[in-house]
């Protein structure tokens, strides 16, 4: 009985200052709506970014990178007693730079429990032949559907079908802007030089956007069998290991594991990918700094408007302490005032922050290096509705703590003696 007459209390105050409190509620609505759209914005924004590069990437690469020798030869030479011995100009050892006995090691990484899955690779450097002029350029030799299944390769051709790879003997997908350079078709031959000198014919099935200009115009895709058909090479021959894990968390220090066992070098994708990472974090930090400070703002402007309804009752706040009610009372009745406002104001702002991320995915979004993409990216991430819901809660209750405080504390005697 006690607290229902407090909330009618407090629906009075809030209804006889009736246009003070729309606006503290518009001021939180306002607050909520932008701190969702913003935060839905910027992470739709960060997630295409980051799948250009991080979802094309496996968490684990495992190759053999070029190296000097560990021992050179003036280190067989017994060191003499006086003077010094000097080394320059080493060169990289002669060694094979395909991956040892790489059918084991791709059967034993998919037995682990860890691994998603496993896509073997071939990087082969070569020249696109047009006319006189030489384009160097890279074809990347793939498993079709593990590199499908496992890094959304069908996502970025653009042009014919990704499993003509598999179906089309000597067959390559050009990059677009190696493409356009070379004003090729689908369906036309190209040749291709390797870097020993051999040439090859390989028929254009398809054309492949990245997103990423520059890689475009000297990225190009074949299947594994036409890599090593083109590089003259057994069907062993594998110079990556492409690893996907079930949590991309796992990735250093399984790189470092496989790097031990299999005795070959091994990178992960936070190692490879840093600055991608580090512009995500820099960007979703921005986009929460300026929403909270909106709720900030809102919650001064909750403050402000307390303060004055207190002054403003301070006749109401002496009869109600002088027919019985306590402090934690009034305390209670202003508290209650609060947080109707950032309730309301709140519920609004979810309201108005999904429908306006849901108008700004509408609007289309064309551009030459994105062609994937129709409109501009929203992440409809649950989190950021619990949190701008808490943290307009939190804020208000705040903001109407204060002034409930003092009103609690004023003593009524000395507002009847002034009156």
């Amino acid at each position: 009985m006690k607290y229902r007459l407090i909330f009618r209390i407090a629906y009075s105050l809030l209804l006889a200052r009736w246009k003070q409190t729309l606006v503290a509620a518009i001021g939180v609505t306002f607050s909520i709506t932008m701190f969702i759209t913003l935060l839905s914005f910027m992470s739709g924004l960060n997630d295409l970014l980051d799948g250009l590069i991080l979802n094309r990437t496996p968490h684990v690469r495992m190759y053999k990178e070029i190296q000097v020798s560990k021992k050179q030869p003036i280190d067989y030479i017994q060191k003499a007693t006086q003077g010094h011995n000097f080394i320059k100009s080493v060169k990289p050892k002669k060694d094979r730079i395909d991956i040892y006995n790489s059918e084991q090691i791709i059967q034993s990484l998919k037995k682990d429990t860890r691994v998603l899955g496993v896509a073997p690779k071939i990087t082969a450097q070569v020249f696109f032949n047009v006319g006189s002029i030489d384009l160097t350029g890279s074809i990347n030799g793939i498993d079709t559907e593990e590199e499908n299944r496992l890094f959304k390769f069908s996502d970025y051709v653009t042009s014919g079908n990704f499993m003509d790879l598999k179906n089309v003997p000597n067959s390559i997908i050009l990059g677009k802007g190696l493409a356009t350079n070379m004003m090729v078709n689908i369906g036309d031959v190209v040749q291709v030089t390797t870097s020993k000198g051999e040439q090859f014919s390989l028929k254009v099935v398809g054309y492949f956007q990245s997103g990423l200009q520059d890689l475009d115009k000297v990225q190009s895709y074949a299947s594994i069998k036409t890599t090593q058909k083109l590089l003259n090479q057994s069907e062993n021959y594998i110079t990556d290991i492409q690893v996907k894990l079930k949590d991309i968390l796992w990735a250093p220090p399984t790189a470092k594991e496989y790097q031990e066992i299999y005795q070959i070098d091994a990178i992960d994708i936070q190692k490879a990918n840093s600055q991608f990472e580090t512009g995500s974090s820099v960007r979703s930090l921005i986009s929460y700094a300026v929403g909270i400070t909106l709720l900030i703002v809102a919650g001064f402007g909750i403050y402000n408007i307390l303060n004055m309804l207190i002054y403003e009752k301070m006749d109401s706040i002496a009869i109600l302490k002088a027919v019985g009610f306590s402090g934690q009372d009034v305390n209670l009745v202003f508290i209650t005032i609060a947080l109707s406002i950032g309730i309301f104001g709140g519920s609004l702002g979810l309201l108005g922050g999904f429908g306006l991320s849901s108008l700004i995915d509408q609007i289309p979004f064309n551009t030459e290096s994105l062609p994937t993409i129709k409109t501009y990216p929203i992440n409809y991430n649950p989190k950021f509705y619990m949190i701008g819901g808490v943290f307009s809660i939190i804020t208000t209750y705040l903001a109407g703590y204060f002034p409930a405080k003092k009103a609690s504390t004023i003593d009524p005697v000395i507002i009847i003696r002034g009156k």
